[in-house]
């Protein structure tokens, strides 16, 4: 699928990319990238989540087959920037909480090292790496813009999401059981857009 996605051609133009790239290794971890965005999102699922929160979690890595830049290895010397490019693809589709949780998880990773010590001791080498490479845990200046973003209780939340899933031998649903949420969550944001 070559063409820009449309309001009918997004959630398969996204499962496309879970089909032709989620075998990719993730980052040094024990799972795929579909494993690692899936894991997230069937553990938002049973934990009832808002379905924004679902699909942040589920879409929160795709910037890696979207950037320019390629995707990240554990021999990069400079940050690809995987969260920009991921939320630049889905800010014309997808609400702000959505493209939020999507462009600040890798800020909330540098958040809570900085203002949760304990969090930086549960990193993965992969992580620690990419941590490094985005510029470490946040100055006191960063945490402050940080704070008032009015999303910030969930960008956290999507960021320990992240973070859980990295389990090789969890089972979830493919993308295609996510794909009627997605396409609600954007029916819903474009309605909402077309009426303000």
């Amino acid at each position: 699928m070559t063409d820009a996605p449309t309001q009918d051609t997004i959630v398969a133009f996204l499962g496309d990319i879970f089909a032709r790239c989620g075998d990719a290794e993730y980052l040094g971890e024990p799972v795929t990238m579909a494993q690692h965005m899936l894991q997230g999102a069937a553990i938002a699922e049973q934990q009832g989540l808002e379905d924004e929160i679902i699909v942040a979690a589920l879409l929160h890595d795709i910037g890696h087959f979207t950037s320019e830049f390629g995707t990240f290895s554990m021999q990069d010397t400079e940050d690809r920037h995987h969260e920009e490019a991921g939320a630049e693809v889905l800010e014309a589709f997808f609400p702000t909480l959505v493209t939020d949780c999507v462009r600040h998880h890798v800020a909330a990773k540098r958040y809570l090292c900085a203002t949760r010590p304990a969090y930086f001791d549960r990193l993965s080498e992969a992580s620690v790496h990419s941590l490094n490479l985005q510029g470490g845990p946040m100055a006191p200046d960063e945490i402050a813009t940080f704070e008032a973003n009015p999303n910030l209780e969930r960008i956290i939340q999507v960021r320990y999401l992240d973070d859980a899933g990295k389990d090789p031998d969890r089972v979830t649903p493919d993308f295609a059981h996510f794909a009627p949420m997605v396409q609600r969550v954007v029916d819903a944001h474009l309605a909402a857009r077309a009426t303000s």
